[in-house]
This record gives structure tokens, C-alpha cells and sequence, in this order.
């Protein structure tokens, strides 16, 4: 295991152990400029985590959602999400972990997600497999659209028609779809074979940028809204187990999502 992984994990652990003990404990709640919540846990969690990097990697550049950007002048990036899931966190629900993901210039080398209420830690380093635990994990095998269980954006307020009419064309050919409201959690299980694919339209790179490596090293695939590359400063894409990619894409049908949502 390199020292990024190392510091990676420990991080994405000692962040979620904060959450664990402070879950249920929320003191301040701080409505942001796109109408999303932040907390004072999730402040003091990625205190943790930048300050963990910060001692291992000092040159290394840092993307965090609620810290913004510290440049560097390395070509690494750390980006992370002390808390994603902040609105289960708030309300008591336990579908919320830690996302840190490891980028060199445009390329995900690194990813680890811990959802601390399960004890759960997903880690991958590009090349090396997907792990859950220490265990060797894999993406599903469905291959039949119709059978997909599919995970959706579950950011439902303020969005064009367009969106709607995609989570219908979605709705009619797979067999279930669910709303999470943790882009961790979906990326994991979506890793681990638990979903066949995803669709997210508003998900910033903190978001997604833990999971990416692990579903690839899984197996899977994650590409942008246009059928294009993912890239670090993405926002929104289309994930599947692979099987499912080209169907999806299809469905959703964005050529342009810049101009439609």
C-alpha cells in the first residue's frame, strides 16, 4: 500500500470517528448559497482531514467543499468531502460517510470512502482492485436493463423539466430506482454490486471523487453527463456496472447538459 493510501485511510477513519461520536450533536446548521446545509461537524471533520494531509503531503494540492481550493505547487489533488451526506447526518439518518479522493493532473489515481455508522471503509488505488474491508469487491453482473437497480439524483428542488422527463424515460426501463441522498453510498454500493447504475446531475467533484477509482477498480464505469471523459472538475455524471453504460447513456440522452439542466 503507498503512503498516499495510508494517509488517505486514516484520515477518511479519524474524520469518520468524529462523525460517530458527534452523530445526533449538530449545534450549528448554516443554510450555503445553493440551498444545501453544512454544519459545524462537517467544519471540524475536514479540519482532520486537511490537517493529516498537510503533515504527510505539504506540497500537495487541496479541493474541499467546505474549505475551497488550496493551491499548491504539486500536480497531486486531494479532494474530499469531510461529510456527504449532510442532510441524513442532520436528520438522523445514518446513509452519510467520508469521500477522499486522490487526483495527479486530470487522472484518479486514489479513492477511499468510509461510512463511519457501519464501520464500512471502501479503498481502491488504481491498478490495485477495490476493497471493502479488506475484501476484494466487484460490481454486479445485470446485464438486462429492465432488471436495473438504479440510483438517481435525489436533488429534487428548483430543476427544469428536462430533469423530470429523464427520471421518467429512467423510471419506465429499469426495475427499481432509489434516492439516497449520499453520493458515498451510492458509489459503494454501486461498487459492490448492490446497484447496476447511477445518474447524478449536480454532484461536485467532492462529491464523487472517492468513489471513482474504487468503482473502476470494481469494474464499473463512470463517465461524464455528455458520454465524455469524467474529469476532476466535472459536475454530474452517468455510472454503471459497465454492462449497463451504453444503455444508460442512452436513456438519459445528454449531449449537451449544459444547455438542458
Amino acid at each position: 500500500m503507498s503512503n498516499i493510501m495510508t494517509v488517505a485511510i486514516q484520515a477518511a477513519q479519524d474524520a469518520g470517528a468524529f462523525l460517530k461520536d458527534n452523530f445526533g450533536k449538530v449545534k450549528e446548521v448554516e443554510v450555503k448559497r445553493d440551498a444545501s446545509l453544512a454544519t459545524n461537524v462537517d467544519r471540524s471533520a475536514e479540519q482532520i482531514i486537511v490537517g493529516r494531509i498537510r503533515t504527510a503531503f505539504p506540497t500537495h494540492n487541496i479541493m474541499a467543499e467546505e474549505g475551497g481550493e488550496s493551491l499548491r505547487d504539486a500536480g497531486y489533488w486531494w479532494i474530499i468531502d469531510p461529510l456527504d451526506g449532510t442532510h441524513n447526518f442532520i436528520r438522523g439518518m445514518e446513509a452519510f460517510g467520508v469521500s477522499v479522493g486522490v487526483v495527479n493532473g486530470d487522472e484518479f489515481i486514489a479513492g477511499v470512502i468510509y461510512m463511519p455508522m457501519s464501520g464500512e471503509l471502501y479503498a481502491a488505488e488504481k491498478g490495485s482492485g477495490a476493497y471493502k474491508n479488506n475484501n476484494r469487491i466487484f460490481v454486479s453482473k445485470t446485464a438486462d436493463i429492465s432488471r436495473a437497480f438504479l440510483s438517481f439524483d435525489s436533488t429534487m428542488r428548483n430543476v427544469p423539466d428536462d430533469y423530470f422527463a429523464i427520471l421518467r424515460r429512467v423510471g419506465k426501463s429499469v426495475f427499481s430506482v432509489r434516492m439516497t441522498g449520499s453520493s458515498v453510498r451510492v458509489l459503494s454500493y454501486l461498487a459492490e454490486g448492490k446497484l447496476d447504475g447511477t445518474v447524478e446531475f449536480f454532484d461536485h467533484p467532492w462529491d464523487f471523487a472517492g468513489g471513482v477509482t474504487i468503482l473502476r477498480e470494481a469494474g464499473g464505469v463512470l463517465r461524464g453527463l455528455d458520454s465524455g471523459e469524467l474529469k476532476p472538475r466535472s459536475t454530474g455524471y452517468i455510472g454503471s456496472n459497465g454492462l449497463l453504460q451504453d444503455a444508460l447513456e442512452k436513456i438519459v440522452c445528454l449531449q449537451n447538459p449544459s444547455s438542458s439542466l
